[in-house]
């Protein structure tokens, strides 16, 4: 029984040594990349910027030329409800026409 005792100590230790050795290597990785990451951001940050700027700068032009096309097709519009509104009255003014002279008979 007292010769377990010795080999359970060992085994422990280096079991123990090995957790701390994994704990130290994830840590190093977990700094390596951090840092990569870094430094892609740094060289990423500008470009993104800049093309949230020229976005900007498109989306505005956009807007603009939506602006200016819709004016006259709201124009064109008004005109064929307009035109369509007129056809419907003259429908109805001759259906009446057709009912009365219908119930004169």
């Amino acid at each position: 029984m007292d010769d377990e005792k010795p080999v359970f100590e060992p085994i422990t230790a280096t079991i123990s040594s090995a957790a701390d050795a994994t704990k130290e290597a994830a840590k190093a990785a977990v700094k390596k990349v951090k840092k990569a990451t870094k430094k892609v951001a740094k060289k990423i940050a500008p470009k993104k910027a800049k093309k949230a700027k020229k976005s900007k700068k498109a989306k505005k032009a956009k807007k603009a030329k939506k602006a200016s096309k819709k004016s006259p097709a709201k124009k064109s519009a008004k005109k064929k409800s307009a035109k369509k509104a007129v056809k419907k009255a003259a429908k109805k003014v001759a259906k009446k026409k057709k009912k009365a002279k219908k119930s004169k008979r």
